[in-house]
């Protein structure tokens, strides 16, 4: 079995009916899996975090982070995925 690797995904934007769904089935169908996830919606925006497991996927990250932010833009959200040793390396300085 393969480390853990993980990465950060984040949706903000107006919300609206199926973008769980949406996001979701992109990372499953390219062996992304959702590890946990905090959604909420304030005033009418939405807000959603993933932690997910990169360890195993069946694309190239930057292919991935493409087929979100087109899913984003097609949707009228910002939906960006990140690495989290981006997220460690900023609390290691």
């Amino acid at each position: 079995m393969a480390a853990v690797s993980k990465a950060v995904v984040t949706v903000l934007g107006f919300d609206r009916k199926g973008i769980i769904a949406r996001v979701s089935t992109i990372l499953y169908e390219r062996g992304i899996n959702i590890l946990d996830i905090s959604q909420t919606i304030l005033d009418g925006y939405f807000n959603m975090v993933m932690m997910v497991d990169i360890s195993e996927p069946t694309c190239p990250f930057d292919e991935l982070q493409g087929e979100l932010n087109a899913l984003g833009q097609k949707l009228g959200l910002q939906i960006r995925i990140q690495k989290s040793e981006i997220f460690e390396a900023m609390h290691q300085i």
